[in-house]
């Protein structure tokens, strides 16, 4: 049986996605750093000292074929689907094979314009809208997950 994993910290959907994980009898794996020690009562918590990227990396340590992540991380969604992992974001967004290579590019030239002085504009808003969305997506993927 699948599992859910989510990178929680600053993770905006984790009780729709323990609602979801409900629906279908999946555990729910909480992972944070200790600055941020997030704790549900249905869900199990591992946290993680702090560290670039040591969430991401005892995730990807955690993660079987199969199982579900919740990420807003490009880097640690490509190496989910290398495990042969789903990947979805807090809006609903599934990231596969097809879109992965893109969004990293697009995050590295991010990157580049932000250490040569540059902005970018940051997301919009969080709306209820997007809650009910990202439930709709996470249901469907956990259709896909166990069948």
């Amino acid at each position: 049986m699948p599992k859910i994993l989510v990178d929680a910290d600053g993770c905006p959907v984790i009780d729709e996605t323990i609602k979801v994980a409900k629906q279908f009898g999946l555990q729910v794996l909480l992972f944070c750093d200790t600055s941020h020690a997030i704790v549900r009562p249905d869900a199990e918590t591992i946290i993680v000292s702090k560290g670039a990227d040591a969430v991401d990396f005892t995730l990807v340590n955690y993660i079987r074929k199969g199982d579900i992540i919740v990420t807003q991380d490009y880097g640690l969604a490509s190496m989910v689907l290398a495990k042969k992992g789903f990947a979805i974001n807090q809006n609903g967004w599934e990231y596969t094979s097809e879109n992965i290579g893109q969004l990293l590019e697009f995050r590295y030239t991010s990157q580049k314009i932000r250490r040569a002085g540059g902005r970018l504009k940051g997301p919009k808003k969080r709306q209820k809208e997007n809650d009910e969305k990202f439930e709709k997506a996470l249901m469907e993927l956990c259709y896909k997950a166990i069948n």
